[in-house]
């Protein structure tokens, strides 16, 4: 068995984004990535697909899966299916928290077509 503790978990950052890693390959997790999200108010993050399907569930907050999907709030879960435009963004105006899991070994590729990989939070 293989734990993360919350005090030790790996941080990244990106501006108004936070990812905090609590499995992945780098921590012990050789099939699931899970990771948790921190969005700050009045924060998007830049427009990507992935080829796997990815699962978000919202912890606090309310935020938006995609410019043109409905607003989903403490509670709720959505499944984004491989190839679907994602572009994360707190609609609401306090920081949003979400849990987000995905299979090991995916890759993100942006809106303009950069391939970019497995990010670090997954790696």
């Amino acid at each position: 068995m293989k734990i993360t503790r919350s005090a030790a978990a790996p941080t990244f950052e990106l501006p108004g984004i936070r990812f905090t890693s609590l499995a992945s390959p780098a921590l012990g997790s050789v099939e699931t990535c899970v990771w948790q999200v921190t969005v700050d108010a009045d924060v998007a993050g830049d427009p990507h697909t992935l080829d796997h399907d990815e699962v978000f569930v919202v912890l606090d907050g309310s935020v938006r899966l995609a410019p043109d999907g409905p607003d989903l709030t403490a509670g709720d879960a959505a499944i984004v299916p491989a190839g679907e435009p994602i572009r994360l963004a707190n609609t609401g105006g306090r920081p949003a928290r979400l849990q987000v899991a995905i299979r090991a070994g995916f890759s993100a590729t942006m809106a303009d077509g950069t391939t970019v990989g497995t990010p670090p939070w997954a790696a």
